[in-house]
């Protein structure tokens, strides 16, 4: 049975909940806001409350989104999976009663962590809904779907705050943190240490697809040091290395030239990291592209039996066309930005600014 839009499936009470919460002004935070939640019994119960008030809010204007698309996507099986786990979640946060003490707070940090899993597979069921779209519509160019582009700016963009102010709080109550951590955050971060190990996970994809993958070099102060999350860099930079290598093998595959090495910067200074690589390039006709989410050079590995299976495959290594777009919403969510230059029959260069003062608020769709 086909799934219907909200104010058509549900109890008029629901609908009504969802559009006075999705009015709500959100509260944006920054990652020195977030560090201050950390350290005692209080401040938890505060982070809480906090995440307990804001999260509905974030959720339930998604929810107004995803029942309002453009084009038809809002119908799309995969893009109504995705409405339902907004839903459910806010029906869970709304439910879950005011949180007065420590006990309150230890149930609803295992709530709001089983929320967080439940929207594990929120990117690619969204990817495999704009593929239907495109599907059903081939002569779209994705010019012409530039409200689609804007509004999967919004929603990721919002989905990686959600899931940091879960995450932060979750983390918040690990029995035994690392040292110089707060939450998710590493007051003392090494971001040379964070390139090398999401270099390492990255040539290993490329290992595991192609049976070689190109050297890594890294330069950089290995002393340096400045607070931020770990995983969001490792995340960014994995995304940006995995796709220098794929160009460099596959220019240089079949070649008795050995594959140049991938050089990355870290520029402490100017907290600027600089991914260079000479895999031949991105075309021209792919440069105004790479940052919107209908464009890959490789083909989509998604396909319909991924709304049933409900979970994602193994890593592979291209073809979403999702991370260069979604790697610089991390780098903006706490004021940084990405910016690629390619030069065709060459290479490419990536540069990750990172915002170091972590004073920045959060950019609120």
């Amino acid at each position: 049975m086909a799934k219907k839009k909200l104010s058509d499936s549900l109890v008029k009470e629901l609908a009504e909940e969802v559009k006075e919460w999705g009015s709500m002004k959100q509260t944006g935070v920054s990652l020195k806001h977030m560090m201050n939640f950390g350290g005692s019994s209080k401040n938890l119960l505060i982070s809480a409350q906090f995440v307990h008030k804001e999260l509905p809010i974030r959720i339930a204007r998604r929810v107004i989104e995803l029942e309002n698309l453009p084009y038809g996507l809002s119908s799309k099986n995969a893009v109504l999976q995705v409405r339902d786990w907004y839903l459910d979640s806010f029906r869970d946060l709304r439910s879950y009663p005011e949180i007065k003490d420590k006990n309150d707070d230890l149930k609803f940090t295992q709530m709001v962590k089983m929320i967080k899993v439940r929207h594990n597979n929120v990117v690619p069921m969204m990817a495999l809904g704009v593929k239907q779209l495109k599907k059903e519509r081939p002569q779209f160019d994705y010019k012409d779907l530039k409200e689609v582009h804007q509004f999967l700016d919004r929603f990721y963009l919002s989905r990686i705050g959600i899931r940091m102010l879960i995450g932060q709080h979750v983390a918040l109550h690990d029995p035994n943190p690392l040292p110089n951590c707060v939450g998710y955050i590493h007051t003392k971060m090494s971001p040379l240490e964070v390139v090398r190990d999401a270099s390492e996970d990255a040539r290993s994809i490329c290992l595991r697809e192609y049976g070689s993958a190109p050297e890594v070099n890294i330069y950089g102060d290995p002393n340096l040091t400045f607070p931020y999350v770990p995983s969001h860099l490792h995340m960014m930079v994995f995304e940006l290395v995995k796709n220098s290598a794929r160009a460099v093998q596959e220019r240089f595959m079949d070649s008795d030239d050995d594959a140049p090495p991938i050089r990355i910067i870290v520029a402490g200074m100017l907290a600027l990291i600089q991914i260079s690589d000479e895999g031949g390039g991105i075309p021209r006709s792919g440069l105004p592209k790479i940052f919107t989410y209908l464009y890959s050079t490789a083909e989509n590995p998604l396909d319909e039996d991924f709304t049933t299976t409900g979970a994602a495959t193994a890593c592979t290594m291209a073809g979403y066309g999702y991370g260069i777009p979604i790697s610089r919403l991390y780098a903006r969510y706490f004021g940084g930005d990405l910016q690629i230059l390619s030069m065709e029959g060459y290479g490419t260069d990536a540069f990750l600014h990172l915002l170091r003062l972590g004073d920045s608020q959060e950019p609120l769709p």
